[in-house]
């Protein structure tokens, strides 16, 4: 077994001991792909997982629909050690979802006595918060190559291609990368006032918003570019603005909902309208989930130090997310290139507008 892996059997079992349950089954995406290192837990990309896992105080088991098995012995849980992995016909719930029956010898009673990962929600976002140096090095990694990937696909544009040629020509640098594409959005001039601008046949024109969310080894970086001529007025410095205040406000202790409330105010600190935060989410906490969770203002999960965050301010024609961790007061973006224009908003380097080749 790694120490990876270890460490966060230790996290489930210490969760299993405070809340005095005998096991814990985990059946959802993102506690899977944390719990085993980053694997491909799904077949559609966004589809339910192809295992679960039963946890107990001395023992790990993972069951999968039986055509799976070979493939995530040989492909995906490599180098995890010797796992237990029961296959389960196609036709059946797996262990630990609604309907799911399992009799046999003392795994059927851990399977009767364990609590659902829905009633330990919260707690498990929280066991996952705290990046492993493994962890951040696989996420550092990821954010750097996907940015880079970015860079490239968004040079090749120009005012006349397309939306969708801009998503394919993202879609395919991610793919390439060995990542998936979780988010595709783009906008181009005559759409920008959309905040989620799924693609279509329209031009890019003059100005366009190009926003990529990939996974790959289960983590999730996500980021926001834009491509033309820079937006009018000061409104792109200003809401630099906004994001530095969202990570000024990110201090381990708070609550998200108390983040958020400081990014609420930052709004008419920088000249835009007080309500504007309620025109689209402003972000969260990141790694195994797009936001683990989305920050609202009943959000109680702790920031935490080392753990990795996605802010995305927007207003109007405007937008800025990127990827980074915070520890010991200090921003590490993970989703920088060197090679993309930026400014410096209060000693970070912040993306600018790729003008069109």
């Amino acid at each position: 077994m790694t120490s990876e892996l270890a460490v966060k059997l230790d996290r489930v079992r210490g969760l299993l001991e405070r809340r005095g349950l005998p096991a814990l089954t985990l059946t959802g995406r993102e506690s899977l792909a944390w719990l085993t290192c980053g694997a491909r837990v799904t077949v559609p990309t966004n589809g339910d997982p192809v295992l679960s896992a039963l946890v107990t105080p001395d023992a790990l088991t993972f069951f999968a629909y039986a055509n799976e098995v070979d493939r995530l012995r040989g492909e995906e849980l490599v180098g995890l050690g010797d796992l237990e992995l029961i296959g389960v016909p196609w036709h059946e719930p797996l262990p630990g979802l609604a309907g799911a029956a399992f009799s046999t010898g003392d795994t059927a009673a851990d399977l009767q006595r364990a609590a659902g990962e829905a009633s330990a929600a919260a707690e498990l976002r929280a066991l996952r918060a705290p990046l492993l140096p493994a962890e951040v090095e696989r996420y550092r990694t990821l954010g750097a190559e996907v940015a880079g990937a970015v860079t490239a696909a968004a040079r090749q544009l120009s005012p006349d291609s397309t939306e969708r040629e801009a998503a394919a020509s993202l879609a395919h640098a991610v793919v390439a990368l060995g990542a998936e594409p979780i988010v595709l959005l783009v906008a181009g001039e005559s759409r920008l006032a959309l905040r989620h601008p799924l693609p279509t046949a329209a031009p890019l024109g003059r100005r366009a918003m190009l926003v990529v969310g990939a996974r790959r080894g289960g983590l999730i970086v996500n980021l926001t570019r834009w491509v033309g001529a820079p937006n009018e007025g000061s409104a792109d410095g200003r809401l630099l603005e906004v994001e530095a205040d969202a990570f000024a406000a990110t201090r381990p202790g708070r609550t998200l909902a108390q983040v958020l409330r400081d990014i609420r105010a930052a709004y008419p600190s920088h000249g835009f309208a007080a309500d504007e935060w309620q025109r689209h989410h402003q972000g969260g906490a990141a790694g195994y989930a797009g936001r683990d969770p989305r920050a609202t203002p009943a959000a109680t999960d702790l920031v935490v130090d080392g753990q990795a965050f996605a802010w995305n301010p927007s207003v109007p024609g405007g937008k800025v997310e990127d990827t980074v961790i915070i520890t010991g007061g200090s921003v590490d973006v993970l989703t920088a290139d060197p090679a993309w224009p930026t400014v410096a908003v209060r000693g970070l380097a912040r993306p600018a507008a790729l003008p069109f080749g």
